[in-house]
């Protein structure tokens, strides 16, 4: 029997219910300039974000530590390069993922490495983030549900 990540029980448990939607997740395009890329990074808070397409489609993740190391010269830091490269120039192409109907071992796995996975549909296209954080938290909660058993 295949198990699916919209499935309940915690061998499946609700991670559906703990996906944040694309259209909430901070994002940019291959062709925004670093300097884009930056703002956005510092404004969310968050260390990385995915990299997309016009059409949705995942092609890697930008980090400030990806943008800071592209900045580095010989002597220096480069400043006068964030409107020179672009995202795609930078970006990470080794992305964690999953398709929305694979199982919850398979994201628990993931996250053991990765502070989020992307989530994607029949047709590659981003449509969400899984965090570490939610699998840790149902987790948590499954494993004090046990105890108090």
């Amino acid at each position: 029997m295949i198990q699916h990540l919209k499935n309940k029980p915690l061998s499946e448990p609700e991670i559906f219910d703990m996906l944040i939607p694309s259209e909430k997740v901070a994002h940019v395009h291959l062709a925004n300039p670093l300097e884009h890329a930056l703002l956005v990074l510092i404004k969310s808070g968050y260390t990385a974000i995915p990299v997309l397409d016009p059409s949705f489609k995942l092609h890697g993740l930008i980090s400030k530590s990806l943008i800071l190391d592209s900045l580095l010269g010989l002597e220096q830091i480069e400043m006068d390069r964030l409107s020179e490269k672009s995202v795609g120039d930078v970006m990470d192409n080794e992305v964690p993922t999953i398709y929305i109907d694979e199982t919850f071992a398979k994201a628990l796995t993931l996250v053991i490495n990765h502070p989020f996975i992307c989530v994607l549909d029949e047709d590659n296209s981003f449509i969400a983030l899984l965090t570490r954080r939610s699998i840790l938290a149902l987790v948590s909660k499954y494993l004090h549900q046990v105890e108090a058993n």
